[in-house]
């Protein structure tokens, strides 16, 4: 995956998310993993954090628009309390074509930055429970670290408790 032995040849998609990451100030780099981050227990394990650190990168259809919801990887998004927040009928999971068209990447690689156009994004206050949270960059094996109060500022997210409640 190497150009030369200093430079990693990047996917253009992650080249597209450091590049919108650069822009908007953030303060994390780009990492690219051996092996995939697809899921948040496979992300944490890869970077040796606890799953909560995880930043799932998750697009919805909220009465047919889409919706990015920034959820800890410990727990589920709650679609019921996530479409009274946002004033909405409905907000349900999106299928792959429609992520793929608003998100700019396929399911996996998700970033919170980088799409073809801005996304409404809820950001989960469960985020700030850690000083460094980690999110894909757009690629399964790039990810990068950030803090809550930063993946609000760089994706004017609001905050906003999206998960559901324990059983």
């Amino acid at each position: 995956m190497t150009a030369d032995q200093d430079q990693p040849v990047l996917h253009p998609n992650v080249v597209r998310v450091r590049q919108a990451l650069r822009d908007a100030g953030a303060t994390g780099e780009v990492r690219v993993l051996d092996d995939s981050a697809r899921t948040a227990a496979e992300a944490a394990a890869a970077l040796g954090v606890d799953v909560g650190q995880i930043t799932n990168s998750l697009v919805f259809v909220a009465d047919g628009d889409p919706l990015l919801v920034l959820t800890s990887g410990r727990h589920r998004v709650d679609t019921t309390k996530v479409a009274a927040l946002v004033g909405v009928a409905k907000v349900g999971r999106a299928d792959a074509d429609f992520v793929r068209q608003h998100a700019g990447v396929a399911i996996g690689g998700v970033a919170p930055v980088g799409h073809p156009a801005p996304l409404r994004t809820l950001v989960d206050t469960a985020l700030a429970d850690y000083d460094v949270v980690w999110a894909a960059a757009g690629h399964p094996h790039a990810v990068f670290p950030t803090s809550f109060d930063e993946l609000i500022r760089v994706t004017g997210g609001t905050p906003a408790d999206v998960g559901a409640d324990p059983a």
